[in-house]
């Protein structure tokens, strides 16, 4: 890897170079001939040179089709694998390891299922996808690894999903590349990757009260949702059980995912998306819980099984 560019500790980071390479080498192949053309032109027939300018030629079908067409096919490779290789970028594997990461001015706080919490750091291990499930308490951040050579945008309100897969162990920086604020330049973090072996032993060796799935059931449990979302006949809530990663249908008519969007605004704002057959009961949490709450439970509700 050439020394101008960040190390490269990814999966991802291996195709995303070959285009930027690709691009780079491309734009220098039909940049410097017609550079060269320029000078050599401007030169040659300058006013006052003694250069034949007889038998000028106006038009040219040949020249103007290889100038269109080559042109043309170049781009459509690079956008078939440019295509190709956003595809894998943006749909992290089924059994990618989940973490949730809330930006906030001006830090990185992010919690592994089993409820450990860090505050700038990230700790992972090599050799395994991990899917960071994001959002913002505030304004607009964003996640930056350029070792991964990945960056997302963290949105108040809503989450976005980012996934990679680190190659080497060792410590790589991670940065807010958003402007968010006074304090921006200093949200910044240390991404760990760890054999899988030490990561186990480090997530299991400090951890302190509940999963996040326990503390979602505590609040699941606290606020009175199990009143409403429960398997009885005359609930006026769906169950929720088994109810993640399925399609939901809407009073609308509309069929969506059941998704951690969908979950986060239904939480937030449940009269958007009404499901089918329930009535418009259920209030809005939005302000009441904080985003780390709203992860707790929804972390519980997908844990959630038919019985």
């Amino acid at each position: 890897m050439p020394d101008f560019l960040p190390e490269q500790a990814s999966t991802i980071g291996t195709q995303i170079d070959w285009i930027f390479f690709t691009l780079v080498g491309l734009s220098l192949l039909f940049a410097i001939p017609v550079i060269g053309f320029i000078i050599t032109f401007a030169v040659r027939y300058r006013q006052g040179s003694r250069a034949d300018r007889s038998n000028r030629v106006h038009e040219s079908n040949k020249m103007e089709f290889a100038w269109t067409f080559i042109p043309f096919v170049l781009a459509m490779v690079i956008f078939g694998w440019s295509a190709v290789v956003y595809y894998n970028y943006a749909t992290p594997p089924a059994d990618a390891l989940e973490i949730y990461v809330i930006g906030k001015q001006w830090m990185w706080q992010s919690q592994h299922p089993s409820g450990k919490i860090e505050i700038n750091a990230l700790h992972v291990p090599v050799n395994q996808p991990v899917k960071l499930i994001m959002t913002s308490q505030d304004v607009i951040h964003s996640f930056y690894v350029p070792a991964f050579r990945i960056k997302q945008d963290v949105l108040p309100g809503r989450y976005t999903t980012l996934w990679f897969e680190a190659t080497k162990t060792g410590n790589y920086h991670l940065f807010c590349a958003e402007y968010c604020g006074t304090e921006h330049s200093k949200m910044t973090g240390t991404i760990t990757v760890m054999e899988p072996d030490a990561y186990q032993t480090w997530l299991g060796g400090v951890i302190e009260g509940e999963s996040m799935a326990q503390t979602g059931q505590r609040l699941f449990q606290q606020r009175g949702c199990v009143a409403c979302h429960n398997d009885t006949p005359n609930s006026i809530g769906p169950n929720l059980a088994d109810v993640f990663g399925e399609s939901v249908q809407l009073a609308s008519g509309e069929t969506v995912v059941a998704d951690e969007a969908y979950l986060l605004e239904s939480i937030r704002k449940p009269q958007e998306k009404l499901v089918a057959s329930y009535p418009p009961s259920m209030p809005t949490y939005e302000g009441i819980l904080t985003e780390q709450e709203i992860l707790q439970l929804v972390e519980y509700i997908k844990s959630l099984k038919s019985q």
